[in-house]
Order: structure tokens, then sequence, then C-alpha cells
């Protein structure tokens, strides 16, 4: 088992519930944020049985290697996200300083101050935006965006500098993940349903990869301590692909709301997308992207310890207490 691990995005939607799991598991745990105002306690110190460090992209050379002292592996989540109207005049140079430039000059002083490996949360973007048959980890990539092509370029980085240093890597491609927190679509989707708002997507007949927080964090777990694991990359899910309105009733179901959902031919959604701007958003909503994850079923034999069914009643349970808190607050 490895003795101290370091979290980078320690504080995120994964990587606060990854640090309750390692330190459950008897691991060390260094979480790694980007600024001291997001953690009680100082640079260095240790809260709640964590040991907080300040490293980010900007870090210099000296902090970088004062933070991976006595670490011996890496979990690499932090990273550029979807940028909600993002004005930048290169899109894919400010992914690529972020997801790229420091994974690679991180992996390097890792390999420099002992680290034995480097656990990396990549994308299924990676693979590409849409799937007739499920994805494998060998099909060729084929990044659409600036975000997915800064993951993969992420993902040949790590493999130089493993070939080079003898680094073991991880990499792990991951599909949208929910949970008690999420935030993006998914979180519009339940405000949806609270609402009662009538979604025209009953005639929907795609199929939907997903992983539920806690499945991933147990596969990153896993992954840590899997012998087998170094020098590979998993795809990974909760093993059940939903059609967007399956997804929807069992959301309602969860929520112990009704679903209302209503037919509208696909055209005319696709066309609402295009005139909205929205075109990325009904895309996900319309189009199939399924992964097949028995790669590291059979080779770690990881099995995902929640159902789609608990991921998603999690989640609900969430919702209703944010919910019920925001309405006393108010």
């Amino acid at each position: 088992m490895a003795n101290r691990i370091l979290v980078t995005g320690a504080k995120g939607f994964v990587g606060s519930a990854l640090c309750r799991r390692l330190q459950d598991s008897g691991c060390l745990v260094r979480g790694a944020l980007r600024e001291t105002a997001r953690c009680s306690s100082h640079d260095g110190s240790t809260h709640d049985g964590i040991e907080w460090v300040i490293l980010h992209d900007q870090s210099s050379e000296e902090q970088t290697r004062q933070s991976l002292k006595g670490v011996e592996v890496i979990i690499h989540l932090a990273a550029r996200v979807h940028v909600m109207a993002d004005t930048s005049a290169d899109p894919l140079h400010e992914f690529r300083k972020v997801n790229v430039v420091w994974t690679e000059r991180l992996a390097r002083t890792a390999t420099a101050e002992g680290v034995r490996r480097f656990v990396y949360l990549s994308s299924i973007k990676v693979n590409g935006e849409q799937s007739m048959i499920p994805f494998t980890e060998r099909d060729l990539p084929n990044p659409q965006g600036a975000y997915g092509r800064s993951k993969w370029e992420a993902e040949q980085a790590l493999a130089m500098v493993s070939s080079q240093t003898g680094l073991e890597t991880v990499v792990i491609r991951s599909p949208l993940v929910y949970g008690p927190g999420v935030g993006g679509n998914f979180l519009q989707l339940l405000n949806f349903l609270e609402k009662g708002i009538p979604l025209p997507l009953a005639g929907v007949e795609n199929r939907r990869s997903l992983i539920y927080r806690g499945n991933l964090v147990d596969a990153l777990s896993c992954c840590v301590h899997g012998r087998l694991a170094a020098g590979q990359t998993y795809l990974i899910s909760d093993g059940e692909d939903l059609s967007t309105p399956e997804l929807i009733r069992r959301l309602g179901k969860a929520l112990e709301f009704s679903a209302c959902l209503w037919p509208l031919p696909l055209s005319m959604l696709c066309g609402i997308g295009q005139l909205i701007g929205k075109q990325a958003v009904f895309d996900r909503l319309l189009r199939s992207l399924q992964v097949d994850s028995s790669k590291i079923r059979k080779g770690l034999d990881w099995h995902p310890p929640f159902s789609v069914d608990q991921g998603l009643a999690e989640t609900a349970t969430w919702f209703r207490a944010r919910t019920t808190n925001r309405s006393m607050v108010s």
C-alpha cells in the first residue's frame, strides 16, 4: 500500500470524495489546492487528517518539489475544464497551459523526487463525442474540442515521461461523473425535474455511459494499489448505459417527482439546439456515447461497488437536502 499520496484538485467534486476514501484505506493523504483561502489551515499544515499544500500550474519548481517530498503516488485530478463563454483568442492554448504543460512538468518533477506512480484522470472525450458502438482502449483517439485534445496531449506527454524515466503511469478516461455535489448540465436536469418542466425527449433512443462518483473514486483507488495497472489506460463506467429518457425517469423516481416527458422529432430537437446556440448540449442529450469498461474489470478485478440506481438515489438525497437548505435560507 502506498504510504503518502498527493491528490491535486483535492477540494473538488471528485477530489474531496477521493481523499476521504484514501484516508479510510489507511493512506497518508496530501491535498493540493490552488490557494490558501480554499482551506481552513495554512500551507503545509494538517487539517482533518489531510496535509494541505498549495500547488498549481503557476507554482515554482521549488514549490513543486517541496510539495512532492515523501510522496509515493500522485493522483492528478486538477485540470482546466469547460469554460462557459470562453472569450480567449486561442482556447486550445489556454487548455494546453494547464492540462498539458503543467501535467508534464509535474510528472518530471515527480520522478526527480522519487514518486513511483502517476495516476491521471483523463476524459472519454479523448475517444470522441459520440459512438455508434462502445469505445474501447484500442480505438484510435478522436478528440473534437480543445478540452478533449488537451487531455489526449497530456496522455501522450505522460507516456513520453514514462518511457524516459520509468515513472509508472495509469490513465483513466471517464465519462460524465454524477453524484452529490454535481454541477453543470446534470444539476440543470435535476432543477428541471424539481420544477416539473416538461421535456420533449420521450422519443430519444440513445445510450449514454455515466459513472457515479463513488465508482470513479473506487477505480482511482484501485489504480493506486493495483500492481498490474502500471502503464495502462482504462475506460470506466457504471456498467449500465441509459437512454436520456430512461435517465430522466429514474432520476424522477429517485427524487419522488413525476418526470414529464413528451416526444418531439429528433430533427426538430437538433434544429432547436442550433437555433439557441446549444448544439453541444443537445448532442449530449440526443446522441449515444458508450464505453466498454471490460479491460479494467478483467485486468484489475474491479467492479463498481454502486449500481446506477444507488448512485442516482444518493444524488437525489443530496439534491433534496440542498433544495431544503436553500429554502430555509431564503
